[in-house]
């Protein structure tokens, strides 16, 4: 089967069509991993240690350190909705992937710049400064638009209409993840010691070669790329969408539908999907039946997206208040040798890199074996598995923590052991094997198939904001608690805070978010 040329920029090299049989499948998804893997490596190389460089060269408070990077990490968040929308729309995922690389390598090499900058002086300081913050936000930028692009872009090289190419995309999914995690880990052993050690333009220089790296092996599989067609015409996909919702709106007092196939009157009412949100068919005055159902098939993902901001919010307490739990445990190893707080996160993806081949090569088999379904369960079961576990997570976090503050004194540091904090950062990364790897794939699979790459951009939007709401929530709890008690529950100091009750809250507020996802889940109807 020929893959036609596209108005998208998903096309084929000139003269070269793609034909199936020679193009697509693990030959080019394998090489959307090790993409995928140098972009993490130069990702998490940057973002990994920056309060650490704000703090320490750019001589920047740690308040004003950390609001810097919640606002970097915030618009690193919605990008990829603005980047979706060109690339879905004009530009394609090939084309958006090469502008957007390009300029993530600018913004890098930017960046590895202004730390070779002396300051000696104020100009010279403010100068680093204004470059700093500069290549920061091109990063941010060049990132929004890889990251969901790749992603989907990979998954394109399998057919979703077979049944064999259908697993393999889940399975694509599994070792995706799998690669991102090796990459995560390992740049977090190297890129800190050498920042902090050797050389910070060395430091940021590093991940800048690697993402040089992952463009050029993404170039170097053109030939073998699937390139999909899936435009229906001319019509802009974001503009018929938008158009279901106006003419909802406007025929919304209409009390019978006019539409001048009937039989499509029945089939609107007999389609399984049409049961949900049935306002919009009051669009069927003017719009097509097919573009009712894309509207609809974007609108029924709004609550699981909702839900799974709890979750979210949840995790963002992991490389803040999990890593200051351990500085205030006993760190030392053989030869008085410490082990630094924030290197427990190794942990996480450890314990993804050791279960996602478990989860593929064991879980999936048996469970497909007894629910017959080609992914062995259903992404939404995925999902809340992981959320599951997360609530679990917390549960274990705040015994661990209520343990930890038993024995506890003021400004010391407790001779309980920070491996005590492993099995939290375990049973978490356990969860994100299961969480976020089936939000990767039911936001691709559920969205319609011109808007993938914007179903790509709401998997990553949704940390983004839970990290809004973990910052909200803390902010409020803080100055609640201020008032109301003593001291706070995040007292500087750990050993009069109490981060136990914070934990047990964020628990019963999982269980709940849990219960209200298992609600809308079990009323999903599938695409």
């Amino acid at each position: 089967m020929l893959i036609a040329e596209d108005e998208l920029g998903n096309t084929p090299p000139p003269g070269k069509p793609a034909v199936r049989v020679s193009s697509g499948g693990w030959r080019s998804a394998r090489l959307i991993i090790f993409v995928e893997m140098a972009e993490q490596f130069a990702s998490y190389g940057t973002s990994s240690n920056l309060i650490t460089y704000l703090t320490g060269p750019l001589g920047q408070s740690t308040a004003a350190a950390a609001a810097n990077i919640n606002a970097w990490s915030g618009m690193e968040a919605f990008l990829p909705l603005l980047w979706s929308f060109v690339a879905d729309s004009f530009l394609g995922r090939f084309r958006t992937i090469i502008i957007s690389s390009s300029l993530y390598i600018f913004g890098l090499g930017l960046l590895s710049f202004s730390a070779m900058i002396p300051s000696h002086s104020k100009d010279s300081n403010q100068l680093q400064v204004t470059l700093f913050f500069i290549s920061l936000y091109l990063i941010a930028i060049g990132q929004g638009g890889f990251s969901p692009c790749i992603k989907v872009f990979g998954a394109d090289q399998f057919d979703g209409n077979d049944l064999q190419e259908l697993k393999a995309k889940s399975s694509f999914f599994n070792w995706l993840m799998f690669g991102s995690c090796v990459s995560i880990l390992t740049t977090r052993l190297i890129s800190s010691y050498i920042q902090e050690n050797l050389s910070w333009s060395l430091g940021f220089g590093i991940p800048g070669a690697f993402m040089l790296l992952a463009l050029l092996l993404f170039l170097l599989g053109t030939n073998t790329y699937r390139f999909t067609t899936e435009r229906r015409g001319n019509t802009n996909p974001f503009a018929r969408i938008i158009r279901v919702f106006i003419e909802a709106v406007k025929n919304r007092r209409q009390p019978d539908l006019h539409i001048a196939n009937p039989n499509e009157t029945l089939l609107l009412v007999s389609h399984q999907s049409s049961k949900q949100f049935r306002f919009l068919d009051r669009a069927a005055v003017s719009c097509e039946l097919s573009e009712i159902e894309e509207a609809k098939a974007v609108l029924k993902l709004v609550p699981i997206w909702i839900n799974c901001l709890v979750y979210t919010t949840v995790c963002s307490q992991i490389p803040t208040f999990f890593t200051k739990q351990g500085s205030t445990m006993n760190r030392s190893i053989s030869l008085g040798i410490l082990v630094p707080a924030a290197a427990l996160q190794c942990v996480l993806s450890l314990a993804m890199v050791v279960f996602i081949p478990i989860y593929d090569r064991l879980i999936v088999p048996i469970a497909r074996s007894f629910t017959q379904n080609p992914l062995g369960i259903t992404t939404l079961q995925r999902i809340g598995t992981g959320m599951f576990l997360s609530s679990i997570g917390m549960v274990v976090a705040a015994l661990v923590e209520t343990k930890r503050l038993q024995t506890a004194q003021d400004d010391v540091t407790i001779m309980m052991s920070v491996w005590w904090l492993v099995p939290q950062y375990a049973i978490f990364g356990v969860s994100y094997a299961f969480l976020n790897i089936g939000l990767q794939e039911f936001f691709y699979d559920q969205v319609p198939s011109e808007l993938r790459s914007v179903g790509m951009a709401l998997y990553l939007s949704v940390f983004g904001v839970g990290s809004f709401l973990s910052s909200f929530m803390i902010s409020v709890i803080d100055k609640v608690t201020s008032q109301l008690c003593q001291t706070s529950w995040f007292d500087n100091d750990l050993n009069k805070a109490h981060l136990d009750y914070f934990y047990w809250l964020l628990a019963c507020v999982s269980s709940i978010g849990l219960a209200s996802y298992l609600w809308f889940a079990k009323s999903y109807v599938y695409n």
